[in-house]
């Protein structure tokens, strides 16, 4: 008896994350709890929510995928997941330490940018009242 199986396309705003084929089943969490897709499956939409996407391949292994919230869509044997972020490994432990150190690295480089924009709207602030002045 031939299996029958899906593709799934990851994508970021950047370009594809993920393109596999042979997907067995896709578990993944959305607003109302978590949910599986299996190839039969009717077509579907979803709102996703930030967590874990597990989908295993033919080979009977689990792949695991931290995304950020976004949407799925399965139309036919393919699911389309558009997310902000994702963040991919077999391994569960070695993805946890991986999102913890990118999530480390986004709170510096947002902390930069809040820093940035405090002082250009003191600049601009001093700049205004300084023009007002004369």
């Amino acid at each position: 008896m031939m299996k029958t199986s899906m593709t799934l396309k990851i994508l970021i705003p950047t370009g594809i994350f993920l393109e596999q084929s042979e997907i067995l089943s896709i578990v993944a969490d959305g607003k109302s709890g978590s949910f599986g897709l299996l190839p039969h499956r009717l077509d579907c939409v979803a709102v996703l929510i930030p967590g874990i996407l597990t989908y295993r391949i033919e080979k009977g292994m689990d792949i695991y995928v931290a995304i950020d919230e976004g949407t799925l869509v399965k139309t036919g044997k393919t699911v389309a997941i558009s997310v902000r972020n994702a963040i991919g490994g077999p391994d569960l432990n070695n993805l946890k330490h991986t999102v913890e150190e990118e999530f480390i690295k986004i709170n510096e480089e947002e902390r930069g940018l809040r820093l940035a924009i405090a002082k250009l709207e003191s600049s601009f602030v001093q700049k205004f009242t300084e023009m007002h002045h004369e």
